[in-house]
């Protein structure tokens, strides 16, 4: 039989593999929280409430169908927390960080699975990069947790205290957004500029992805050992740096922005704040919806026009080779370039002197459209599932699924057992991402020889 699963694994492709393997994981992790164990005394954990939060977990969504904190014991939050860790650091590099510590040597096919998991464009020192991720991921985690420390020890004790910042930070810098501080999340600390920034800053850091901050790091030891002025240093970033990096700063300020004015007299939500603390909520909520989750305002009390500002951010997501869900801010870079390169008359898609290759233009597209189809599809089965719920509530629920975001206006504990069936399926869409799904599911199809070139024929558009 173990010879059988062998000959089988070489005839999956890597796409196929990271799905399976997605899956897996979920199911043996949504297991081990059906026990009894996992369960505080005097409640009962469903087999779909415990494959539900397993998927929550390994795609690091958020959305939860039972109150983390009061609802699990010990081991059961340590089993999430595992799972949130294998989510976000991703489950190909962990299992290539433990051949790495055993000495083994990783084969080419593993090699090529770390490439695809974090949209690698070669395969040359993939060990090297699966170290720096670990090392970049375990220092901003504890850096986090120190400075949620001068906040949660002083308010629960040295031992829940750093309880809670270790978990916080690990479940802010993986874009988890679940908490084991109650149901409100971080409402609480809604006016507190240390919780706001370092979470934001944990949330900002991974959406970025780590070539990102790599391409950085080398710019600043540059600044620093006085071998490059400050005002080169965004001229001398790579291409794909100075596209994420703008366009999250554009999604950021813009989101905040429009949050602002969206709800500054809204009584429900941040009326009765001083100006300061609406632009720090403000901030907050436009940095949660890139793929985060965690609230500090209701969610529920949000103006229509700030939901559907929510919405757009919740679908974008963050950056490649990060933590965050989403289409990926180059994905909605590329498109946007592509339209205007279209209006203008060009027939180069171009930014900062450089030209987008059309290979990437298509990659956006599929990415792009299988996310709005998922999207499309999982919102119809939830409607018909669940008839009597809100449309706005539906949309938002499966938005923040599709983007691994985890905000919600109060539907997920009420989801019923077919509409948790369906959120569950958009999570996991969502986390192995549509392209890889695409990959996966069209990889032995019959392929036309590149060389063959077909008639053009004409259709009209518009």
């Amino acid at each position: 039989m173990i010879e059988n699963l062998k000959k089988y694994q070489h005839k999956l492709n890597t796409a196929q593999i990271i799905t399976l393997s997605f899956a897996g994981v979920i199911f043996i992790g949504g297991l081990i929280l059906w026990l009894p164990l996992c369960t505080v005394p005097g409640l009962h954990t469903s087999f779909t409430d415990a494959m539900f939060t397993a998927t929550t977990c390994v795609c690091v969504t958020g959305l939860v169908t039972v109150t983390t904190a009061a609802h699990w014991t010990i081991l059961g939050k340590a089993v999430i927390l595992l799972l949130i860790q294998i989510g976000g650091i991703g489950l190909i590099a962990l299992g290539s960080i433990i051949f790495i510590s055993l000495h083994r040597k990783i084969s080419m096919r593993n090699r090529r699975m770390i490439q695809e998991s974090y949209n690698l464009d070669q395969m040359s020192g993939l060990v090297r990069v699966v170290k720096k991720v670990m090392q970049c991921v375990f220092a901003a985690e504890g850096i986090g947790a120190v400075c949620y420390a001068f906040c949660f020890i002083p308010e629960f004790g040295w031992k829940m205290g750093l309880v809670q910042s270790v978990f916080t930070s690990v479940s802010a810098f993986c874009n988890a957004g679940i908490d084991i501080l109650g149901e409100n999340s971080l409402a609480p600390y809604v006016a507190d500029p240390l919780v706001n920034i370092t979470t934001m800053g944990l949330i900002i850091a991974s959406g970025l992805g780590f070539t990102v901050w790599w391409d950085l790091g080398s710019k600043v030891k540059k600044i620093w050992k006085r071998e490059m002025p400050f005002h080169r240093m965004y001229k001398t970033l790579r291409f794909h740096s100075k596209i994420v990096i703008t366009t999250t700063i554009i999604l950021v300020a813009g989101g905040t922005l429009l949050i602002f004015l969206f709800e500054y007299g809204n009584p429900a939500t941040m009326k009765h704040m001083s100006v300061g603390e609406k632009l720090l909520a403000s901030a907050f909520q436009s940095v949660t919806t890139r793929t985060a989750g965690f609230l500090t305002i209701d969610q529920k009390a949000l103006s229509h026009a700030s939901v559907m500002v929510c919405l757009f951010l919740m679908l974008v997501g963050g950056s490649p080779m990060g933590t965050a869900g989403g289409i990926k801010t180059t994905t909605l870079a590329v498109l946007v370039l592509s339209v205007a390169a279209n209006l203008r008359g060009k027939q180069d898609v171009e930014a900062c002197n450089r030209k987008i290759r059309t290979s990437y233009i298509r990659s956006a597209v599929v990415v792009a459209g299988m996310a709005v189809s998922v999207l499309f599809v999982s919102i119809l089965l939830l409607s018909a599932a669940m008839p009597g719920e809100d449309f706005t509530d539906i949309v938002y629920e499966l938005t923040s699924a599709i983007g691994t975001v985890g905000l919600s206006r109060g539907l997920t504990p009420n989801l019923n057992l077919p509409g948790k069936w369906i959120v569950l399926f958009t999570m996991y869409l969502g986390r192995i991402g549509p392209l890889t799904l695409g990959t996966a599911v069209v990889a032995r199809a019959h392929r036309r020889p590149e060389k063959v070139s077909l008639a053009e024929e004409d259709i009209m558009i518009g």
